[in-house]
């Protein structure tokens, strides 16, 4: 297959009709873990699509939850195909299993397989879309990672097709399985804090322009197919968009790829952080599947904040939730009752008694410099070693393959990813109209507003020969 015609492949490829990879997989007739034994009919074999530092990451979560069988990752560069394929070799030695993952540059390969029960998608977000719906084409559920989409109408397009082919898909949004936000949860709901008036929700800036420098494409990359189905034609390589790694000496990525910063091929800390914090304050008010009426930009009129106001009259803005670390994501529930903050590692409320000790963990801000510093790096060199940092969430990727098995709803669930990437992207439009932007949560409809309907974020034509 031609490099220059990356998506091809034909739908019959897509249903999974060959079976790819099946008479030379080698596999061990059961597993076990820990002293329990896996049965063959509770195994969940998966491939991996995106191989970057996030897609290492949930790798290593995956590894931690008992049935799970990796055998395939794809990257669109070879260098880090080669790096999952030695990573998931030597884990496989040390279960005992023969070493075999097989390696693709065309993830539509990799859902042909029919060895395949499950995939995650890791991929940059304007793949997200592509890749999640030909994979629940294809008879797989999907594990994609968060924000689900890049814009509105991918969102609710991943939705029909999921649903259309009874898929289990879950969103990499893994605060959801994590303790201090399902109690930050459990308390608002109880109305521990009475009726909650406003959210300050931090997650930090929009997007901007893209204004890094064109860098020449290395070898080992297929910067055309990383494009995929973008059509900015001015978006170039640069180092930072795609970060290189080394295998001899190893040598992991020094950032997180910089795609997410830039209007043309991301959302910004707004959907980066908004499809974590956002996210929790939707579930907590009961607006997982619907959302906001009105969107209101920072500056418009002297709003200070980008504003969110529902339906049942709560406002969320996006604000410091503490005065004295304006920088730290989290979040603040303000009811006429009280208040309730949480972010990563720590909780607290107004009502000190309401909260467990277990979870209170440390306030943002408590540790000095040096002592941030210091713990930092142990995270840095735990997580080389497949330990550690709020990345690698096992739970999360537990309740997932706990979903594969039972065909029950996963605990962030496609109907969640989407409001939350709706959110996103809202908060982005109105800032970049630089007006308020009315949206019907119920119809999802922006009614007479053209400019709305128009803008790249609710949907864009995809570069040829690509379609949503």
């Amino acid at each position: 297959m031609s490099l220059k015609e990356p998506n091809q492949l034909s739908r019959r490829n897509f249903l999974g009709l060959s079976a790819l990879g099946l008479t030379g997989l080698t596999i061990l007739p059961s597993w076990v873990v820990d002293g329990v034994k896996i049965a063959p009919s509770d195994r969940v074999v998966m491939g991996f699509i995106g191989l970057g530092q996030q897609g290492m990451n949930d790798f290593l979560s995956f590894s931690k939850v008992p049935g799970v069988q990796v055998v395939a990752g794809c990257d669109v560069d070879s260098m880090k195909t080669e790096r999952f394929k030695r990573r998931v070799e030597e884990w496989q030695k040390s279960l005992g299993l023969a070493p075999r993952c097989d390696k693709y540059e065309q993830y539509e390969e990799l859902l042909e397989r029919k060895d395949i029960d499950a995939v995650e998608v890791c991929s940059p977000d304007h793949w997200h879309a592509l890749m999640t719906i030909h994979a629940c084409q294809a008879g797989k559920d999907v594990y994609v990672q968060k924000p689900l989409s890049f814009t509105i109408t991918e969102a609710q397009k991943m939705l029909r097709v999921a649903n259309d082919n009874k898929r289990i898909v879950q969103v990499g949004s893994q605060q959801r399985s994590s303790g201090e936000f399902q109690k930050a949860i459990e308390l608002v709901q109880s109305g521990a804090i009475g009726h909650i008036d406003k959210i300050y929700a931090r997650v930090g800036d929009p997007p901007k322009p893209l204004d890094l420098p064109e860098d020449i494409v290395p070898g080992n990359l297929n910067f055309n197919l990383w494009m995929g189905p973008l059509n900015d034609p001015k978006i170039h390589h640069h180092p930072d968009l795609c970060p290189p790694i080394s295998l001899d000496p190893p040598e992991r990525e020094k950032l997180w790829g910089a795609w997410r910063w830039y209007l043309e091929t991301g959302n910004g800390f707004t959907a980066d952080w908004g499809a974590h914090m956002f996210d929790i304050a939707q579930a907590a008010i009961g607006m997982d599947g619907s959302g906001p009426a009105e969107i209101i930009p920072k500056g418009y009129n002297g709003q200070e904040y980008l504003t969110f106001k529902y339906l049942n009259g709560i406002v969320m803005t996006e604000q410091p939730y503490l005065d004295d670390v304006p920088k730290a994501q989290g979040i603040k529930f303000i009811g006429d009752k009280g208040w309730i903050e949480v972010a990563r590692g720590y909780l607290a409320c107004s009502d000190a008694s309401l909260v467990p000790e277990a979870l209170a963990g440390a306030r943002p801000g408590d540790l000095n410099a040096a002592e941030k510093a210091r713990k930092f790096k142990e995270m840095q060199k735990a997580q080389s070693k497949g330990k550690g940092s709020f990345e690698i969430s096992s739970p999360h990727m537990q309740n997932f393959v706990d979903s594969v098995r039972s065909r029950e709803k996963t605990i962030a669930p496609i109907e969640v990813g989407a409001s939350t990437a709706i959110v996103c992207c809202l908060g982005n439009m109105a800032t970049e109209l630089q007006r308020p932007v009315k949206w019907n949560p119920a119809t999802q409809s922006f009614g007479a507003d053209k400019e709305a309907w128009n803008h790249r974020l609710y949907h864009y034509d995809y570069r040829r020969p690509y379609k949503l």
